[in-house]
């Protein structure tokens, strides 16, 4: 899957020691939306109308070896829609988007409890 430029960008603003809001259990969130526009590697955000993050749940992140594994929770009141889009971000608005994948999931009826986990392996 690719990453978008904006993730590529923080990792070389990382690497130079620049001060960058980290992808950990305080800042990172997972988002949903019901956009279907193709990925581009210069988005910046879901594509979607209805769009939703979540913060991690509790001991996520998790990094075994070279794979990074993010999860969160939607609760019963939390996007109730078509979830045809999902990101990483390091930030409840705005921030970096590590990644856009554009995949039916279904949808969320109001009172079901969804949990999302994202596993990414970077690889050279």
């Amino acid at each position: 899957m690719p990453l978008t430029n904006a993730y590529r960008d923080f990792l070389c603003q990382a690497t130079v020691g620049q001060t960058v809001t980290p992808f950990n259990s305080a800042n990172a969130y997972l988002g949903v939306g019901d956009g279907t526009a193709a990925f581009a590697v210069t988005q910046t955000d879901l594509q979607g109308t209805n769009k939703v993050r979540k913060p991690m749940d509790a001991g996520y992140p998790t990094l075994s070896g070279n794979q990074i594994t993010f999860r969160a929770t939607f609760g019963g009141a939390d996007a109730n829609f078509a979830w045809n889009e999902w990101g990483v971000f390091n930030a409840a608005t705005g921030g970096v988007m590590l990644n856009r994948k554009v995949e039916s999931l279904g949808t969320k009826a109001s009172g079901s409890t969804w949990v999302l986990t994202v596993t990414i392996t970077l690889t050279v």
